[in-house]
């Protein structure tokens, strides 16, 4: 089994599945790529049993069919430091022994052999449905909800994003009970109703994989597993088996007081402010009266406190009402548009986050942050 193929793009491929690789694999093998030729395609496998990255390659140098599971950390250290130029891999299938001949030099190294290496796991027939999706909505999707996912062994629903295909949408939600996220896309749409929740590691792996990818992504999944098939990548991965809250229900749905102010200057504002907060309960206060806010924060045992005021556009009483700061950095941080508008019912209810203008009609985005209680 020969082949030969470019150094910089063999690497590239095995950088972007090599993430999945585990520091701590229980089964030795998973250490490896496993390499399957077949023909002129190169199809390369990393593992860590709960997910699993396939990359594809096209190969104009090839002969021999065969798989054998190579060591990762080797490759990849030596990769690196190559030039662009091309490498011939020469493996014999009996010995497991390969030769890696570049311009200048030659490399030995030991494989193991390819069967050992887990197999995919099946989605069966009768639990299966799938949608196609377009890459940059999947990517959008992620991109909005996987920073509010949480890290709960309790309750291991919540640390995934859940993905929920209609016949009129997709959404995407993921929550840790302070804040939640909903990313809904009018664009894309299944044959039937259904839903899965994409746990946080895959969900991280097809972040960094979508903005090399154009064009559509293919989802499949039963209760077990789920097949994301790109163009030159396969995602597979084990599902968070449980049922997700109904999200819906925490939504406030009747917010008579609104406030519009710029997202950058809100944040910037925040951050300077929220230094003077206490450090175990990051409060921070936000007071709205006529068209301007006030921002401020104290922290009484350390005798500091801090308040500044920015214009903003306001319907409703006056207010104060207190947020914890990092879940609010986070959230204006999450955000791509130039103002944000909050909705807010009283200071004991959740406050509604959303873009002030949508690039997109199809896209939908709302944010929700739980507010803390204010010590008079």
């Amino acid at each position: 089994m020969k082949f030969v193929v470019s150094s910089t793009e063999l690497l590239g491929h095995l950088q972007a599945i090599s993430r999945v690789i585990s520091s701590k694999n229980t089964l030795p093998i998973l250490d490896n790529f496993l390499f399957n030729l077949s023909g002129n395609d190169l199809e390369i496998t990393a593992s860590d049993l709960e997910s699993t990255l396939i990359t594809r390659m096209k190969l104009e140098n090839a002969t021999g069919d065969g798989i054998i599971a190579l060591p990762a950390r080797i490759l990849l250290d030596t990769l690196k430091e190559f030039s662009v130029q091309p490498l011939s891999f020469d493996i014999n299938l009996d010995t497991l022994a390969v030769v890696i001949t570049s311009e200048n030099g030659k490399f030995n190294v030991v494989g193991q052999n390819g069967i050992d290496f887990p197999a995919l796991p099946a989605i069966r027939k009768e639990k299966k449905f799938s949608f196609v999706i377009n890459a940059d909505v999947m990517l959008a999707g992620i991109n909005r909800t996987l920073f509010a996912t949480a890290d709960d062994e309790l309750r291991p629903v919540m640390g995934g994003i859940f993905v929920e295909a209609s016949t009129d949408k997709i959404t995407f939600v993921a929550s840790d009970a302070h804040k939640l996220v909903r990313y809904q896309c009018s664009d894309t749409h299944a044959d039937d109703n259904s839903s899965f929740i994409l746990p946080k590691k895959p969900a991280s792996l097809l972040r960094n994989i979508l903005p090399k990818e154009e064009g559509a992504v293919t989802v499949e999944f039963d209760d077990k597993n789920a097949f994301f098939n790109l163009n030159d990548y396969r995602v597979v991965c084990r599902l968070v088996e449980g049922n997700y809250p109904n999200y819906n229900s925490v939504i406030p749905k009747n917010n008579p007081r609104k406030v519009t102010v710029d997202r950058v200057e809100f944040y910037n504002t925040l951050r300077r402010v929220s230094v003077f907060s206490n450090q175990a309960s990051n409060l921070v206060k936000l007071q709205l009266k006529g068209n301007q806010m006030t921002v401020s924060a104290q922290d009484i045992d350390f005798s500091i406190s801090a308040y500044e005021k920015i214009k903003c556009q306001y319907e409703g009483e006056d207010l104060e009402i207190g947020f914890k700061s990092v879940f609010l950095l986070e959230i204006l941080s999450n955000m791509a548009s130039q103002d944000v508008m909050i909705e807010l019912a009283d200071p004991t209810r959740a406050g509604l986050f959303l873009p002030g203008e949508s690039e997109n009609e199809s896209e939908d985005l709302l944010m929700l942050l739980m507010p803390m209680m204010i010590n008079a």
